[in-house]
Parts: structure tokens; sequence; C-alpha cells
């Protein structure tokens, strides 16, 4: 089996496997040319990030800087999607953003890890967990997701949390680890 199998499997791989290497600089030059774009050029955005990205919805925007370990290609955008400066994305695997999500300033989505045992962490090896974040989360700034995470859908993250663990649906949460803290209510919309 190769690295990039073992990688899209979620088992330990060597990250530094010269196909991986290869396939993963070539995903980073649209990401590249992206945050090389200005604000005058939103029509060249747009066309990027239908390039970069796996998929992308309707009405989706991410404010440069963009950094995607690979340039985006493997995350998926619903619709209606915003990102604002400084979205991180460790996309080794699929990371799932549904409908209606908004990012703020400097989060952190991360599907890569490291073992536990320091011999093959001392490697260099890794594996992947993917992530899902569904429709209408807002995830606040400074947010960590970790591999593997679930957030469910109208759950709001609060600033500075790292979320370790799945997130039920309509909650907000926060803090380190991140922790649900209510529920959202009809009497708590606002």
């Amino acid at each position: 089996m190769t690295n990039l199998e073992r990688k899209n499997l979620g088992l330990i791989y060597d990250p530094m496997d010269e196909e991986i290497m290869k396939l993963q600089g070539d995903c980073m030059k649209k990401m590249e040319e992206y945050n090389a774009t200005t604000s005058a050029q939103a029509e060249l955005r747009q066309k990027l990030l239908k390039e970069m990205l796996g998929a992308v919805g309707e009405n989706c925007y991410i404010e440069p800087p963009f950094h995607g370990n690979w340039g985006g290609k493997n995350l998926f955008f619903g619709n209606n999607v915003y990102a604002n400066f400084n979205l991180t994305v460790v996309d080794d695997v699929e990371i799932i953003v549904g409908d209606n999500v908004l990012f703020a300033p400097n989060v952190t989505l991360t599907t890569a890890n490291h073992p536990i045992d320091p011999i093959l962490r001392g490697k260099g090896y890794q594996y992947c967990k993917k992530i899902v974040i569904e429709k209408n989360v807002w995830l606040c700034s400074n947010v960590t997701v970790l591999p593997g995470v679930t957030i469910g859908e109208n759950s709001v993250i609060g600033a500075g949390a790292v979320v370790t663990k799945d997130i039920p649906a309509n909650v907000v949460a926060m803090g380190v680890p991140c922790r649900v803290v209510r529920k959202i209510t009809d009497e708590s919309r606002i």
C-alpha cells in the first residue's frame, strides 16, 4: 500500500513521501496565486476558488490570506460560506463545510495528527481524520478544530476555543478544551 493510500484511509503514513510531496506542491500553486490577488480582482478570486477547493457552492468567499497544506484541494464548501482573514486548513483529508458557515479571523481546521509513540513521531509519521462542520455554524476568532471532529448544525464556537471532540447541534460551546455552555433556544436567538 502506498503512503498516499494510507493517508486517505486514516492510517499512519510518511507525509514526506515523494508522490505526496509532488501532489501537495502542485495543489498549493493556485492558493499562492489566490493570496496574491487584490480586492479589485473579485472575479479572479471566484475562478481560483473553484479551481483550488475540492468543491465550492454559490456565494462563497475566503478573505486572503488563506493557508492550506493541500491548497484547499480537500476542502469542500456548501453555499454561502464566508471565511475571514487567515483561515488555515491542514487539509490532508476531507474537510466538509455545510451551507451558511461563518469563519472569523484566524480559524484553524487540522485533519492531521502525529502518533503518541515517540519512535513513530520521531520519524515524522502522521495520520489523518476528516472534519465535518454542519450548516449554519459560526466559528469565532482563533478557534482551532482538531482531527475527527464534527460540529453540529446551528452551533456557535466561542473565540479561542480548541475543539477536541464532537459538538452537538444548536449549542454555544467555548473554552480549552471546548465544552458546551448552553443550548440555543428560541428565547436566545438574537
